[in-house]
């Protein structure tokens, strides 16, 4: 077993009589990876987590654990100033019967499991007061709720969140499809690489119609930042602009024709940039069944983060999935030695049609 680690602090040691101590109820051990322990002895927290409707998870300062009570045959007694005989053999010391308190016990332990964080409350509570820019009218009416910086810090990079005026935001999907298009305008009007933008000229030549800070972000949501003989410039990704201009084209359709589809999104991107297909997992759906082909908006970070629940959401949506084509929706749900292969055994069952699986 793992190092256990106490987490309660014993009571002042009173007479047998009156010792409630030796009840299992108050004491907790918790068992923890090396790790983890070495955290601990470094003087770093772990944090517990959860609302009273959720499980509880233990934080450290990089990863997310699970918390299970594990039950054990073998009663688990604390013992002051108790010596393993690794220990013993160290010092050196003759063997002889101590006679010592039993000072507690316990018949289980919590154990932790690398899991996820769960982020969808996180990106529910930015989406209540998305970003539109600052002249919006949203921007004046200040009884709109905000998230602190505390509250959400670990995990806004994923969000693609910026800080404004002391607050963090998302930025509202078509203020930010806004900000990109003023961009590849000006990429496509200065003959500019796609893997070469100048920050500055960028600062520059938008400041008029947007604040550096807005052009800045956008760039570094849809780019990669690097700097040249003292110059700022970022590489913009063309799978990232791509896929945000078939969310554009997507968002307000229930169906649309693959064909028609596929047509008009490549007339909507910048010149140069080619669109495929695979720029869209995990966010578009293609029947392939239906006739016509037809394509819809299927977000990832839309559905239920339980396994489970997951499953059923997608199940529900169509009775029979290749491996291709639910991968980029579950790939997601992997712990770190999981593979999509393991978990589409223990939820679902596989049968053989036409020759495809």
């Amino acid at each position: 077993m793992r190092p256990l680690a106490h987490c309660g602090t014993p009571p002042t040691p009173r007479s047998d009589e009156e010792d409630p101590r030796r009840a299992a109820g108050d004491f907790c051990l918790l068992e923890l990876e090396p790790a983890l322990c070495q955290q601990l002895e470094a003087g770093h927290s772990l944090v517990i987590r959860g609302d009273k409707d959720e499980n509880a998870v233990l934080c450290s300062k990089d990863k997310t654990y699970d918390m299970k009570i594990a039950d054990t045959s073998n009663m688990l007694l604390f013992i002051p100033g108790c010596k393993t005989p690794d220990q013993m053999k160290m010092e050196e010391t003759h063997c002889n019967i101590i006679h010592t308190e039993i000072f507690g016990f316990s018949n289980n332990y919590w154990e932790l499991r690398r899991c996820r964080p769960k982020l969808k409350k996180l990106k529910k509570l930015l989406m209540e007061n998305t970003y539109e820019g600052p002249d919006s009218q949203k921007e004046k009416d200040s009884n709109h709720s905000k998230a602190s910086e505390e509250e959400i810090m670990a995990q806004l990079q994923v969000l693609n969140a910026c800080e404004i005026g002391g607050y963090w935001r998302i930025l509202e999907f078509d203020y930010e499809m806004k900000l990109l298009n003023h961009i590849t305008q000006l990429v496509d009007s200065e003959s500019w690489s796609f893997n070469k933008v100048p920050l500055n000229t960028c600062l520059q030549e938008l400041g008029p119609l947007e604040t550096e800070e807005m052009i800045g972000h956008c760039l570094k949501c849809y780019g990669k930042k690097y700097t040249e003989e003292g110059e700022v410039y970022f590489e913009l990704s063309a799978d990232k602009i791509c896929r945000a201009t078939a969310q554009m084209l997507l968002q307000n359709a229930v169906k649309f024709n693959l064909a028609e589809f596929q047509e008009v999104w490549q007339q909507s991107v910048p010149e140069g940039v080619m669109t495929r297909l695979d720029q869209l997992k995990g966010l578009a759906l293609v029947d392939r069944h239906s006739r016509p082909e037809i394509i819809f908006l299927l977000k990832v970070d839309d559905l239920p983060e339980d396994n489970q629940e997951r499953f059923n959401s997608l199940f529900s949506l169509r009775e029979k999935w290749t491996e291709e084509d639910i991968a980029p929706y579950i790939e997601d749900l992997c712990g770190e030695k999981q593979t999509i292969g393991a978990l589409l055994t223990k939820y679902s069952r596989s049968s053989i049609q036409n020759g495809v699986k």
